[in-house]
């Protein structure tokens, strides 16, 4: 099952994500803004401050992230950096972790800022990210730089490795499943960096990606030996119990304790785990998005897991009952 839908449903639905008239049908659906509840807590910061003061409670850090990717303007990635000073404020008045790990980060794509504008589009993101920094730096919170597809990797890496300079404890996000990656962790491991390592989220060609989802957790394993046995902060972003079944290992075999490195996983998938994990010593981080422009994210949630999509199935489903 897991192959067939790798192969012919994913790439489907990544498909779809790009359809503009499915996405406003979609955003009309009151059964899809119920199911999109349980992978975004709201549209509003007070939502979103709710679910991380929930999480906060219950033993666990969070990574807030505000929805939206690729703005066409300069105004619209201006109005995206007032959002996230507003956010690194609020969180501000939480409180810094005593032991060196912040407990509060926003996470935040390029793309949103202004890097895919054809006229300086990477100027701009980067002043804006180095504002978000400079907020962040004073108010105690973590900033962590998303991936995106391929075609922005090269960029995003230029501009982390500028704001890194001020910046050192700065993260960025790199994705198992690009041939390249395991280069790009040599690279960051060595510079003692912070990196979350996903599998990936994108629909990928061939080209630069490994497809097959044992080739995936092949390179995931073999990206995480490195940023283990490397200086830097390894972020754990995954929800594979064969992953995580293999993390303990690699952290003694590099010397790593429980606060040496996190786990990281999304909000509103395998609660569970991450309540048994943070109850077990370690450190998990739950990735928080809010915002408007939740659809993009959605669609790749349900594109990820059969488990998503059959969720969101079966309540369409009941909707009709």
């Amino acid at each position: 099952m897991a192959g067939v839908f790798a192969h012919t449903v994913r790439p489907a639905i990544m498909a779809a994500a790009r359809w503009e008239g499915l996405r406003r049908t979609a955003e009309r659906m009151p059964v899809t803004r119920k199911v999109v509840a349980r992978f975004v807590p709201g549209e509003t910061i007070g939502q979103a401050l709710d679910t991380v003061a929930a999480l906060r409670g219950s033993g666990r850090y969070v990574s807030v992230d505000y929805l939206g990717e690729g703005v066409a303007n300069a105004d619209d990635a201006d109005a995206a950096v007032r959002v996230y000073l507003d956010v690194i404020d609020r969180l501000g008045r939480y409180g810094a972790g005593a032991d060196g790990v912040r407990p509060l980060e926003v996470s935040l794509k390029l793309s949103a800022l202004g890097q895919a504008l054809e006229r300086d589009g990477e100027k701009i993101a980067r002043e804006n990210a180095f504002t978000i920094c400079d907020a962040a730096r004073r108010a105690g919170v973590w900033v962590t730089v998303d991936a995106e597809d391929h075609t922005t990797t090269d960029s995003t890496l230029s501009i982390v490795r500028d704001l890194r300079a001020d910046f050192p404890w700065l993260g960025m996000v790199l994705q198992a499943y690009l041939r390249r990656t395991l280069g790009d962790c040599e690279e960051f491991a060595a510079a003692g960096a912070r990196v979350r390592l996903c599998k990936g989220a994108y629909d990928e060609p061939a080209s630069v990606a490994y497809r097959d989802r044992a080739d995936v957790t092949g390179s995931y394993l073999r990206c995480l030996r490195v940023l283990m046995a490397g200086s830097g902060y390894p972020m754990v972003a995954t929800h594979d119990p064969a992953v995580i079944e293999r993390v303990p290992a690699l952290a003694r075999a590099s010397g790593r304790s429980a606060v040496d490195f996190e786990y990281q996983m999304l909000y509103g998938i395998r609660d569970r785990e991450q309540r048994r994990l943070a109850y077990d010593g370690n450190q998990v981080r739950v990735y928080v998005p809010f915002g408007s422009q939740w659809y993009g994210y959605f669609m790749r949630r349900l594109a990820e897991r059969p488990a998503n999509l059959a969720f969101f199935l079966r309540a369409v489903a009941r909707s009709k009952m």
